[in-house]
């Protein structure tokens, strides 16, 4: 099978030009688009986790205060009251 006219008729090294242009205007739009893409699948995931995470932040908080005030009170090292 021959080559396209237009492929036969273009200057020596404009073939290669060509595709080296297409190439670089597909890599800025697939750059775009996926990063486009993964922001949206992170954005769903996230919200999808939130209240997850909100959940273990919270009982990890709790748990932390009610061991602080155990341990503070076992240690007997509460100011006696003014009066």
């Amino acid at each position: 099978m021959s080559a396209p006219v237009a492929a036969r008729a273009l200057p020596e090294g404009m073939e290669e030009y060509m595709v080296h242009r297409v190439m670089q205007r597909v890599d800025v739009v697939l750059d775009q688009r996926l990063r486009e893409a993964i922001a949206t699948v992170v954005q769903e995931q996230t919200r999808s986790v939130l209240p997850r995470l909100r959940e273990e932040i919270e009982s990890v908080v709790r748990h932390a205060v009610y061991e602080a005030v155990a341990d503070e009170l076992a240690s007997g090292a509460l100011p006696a009251p003014k009066g």
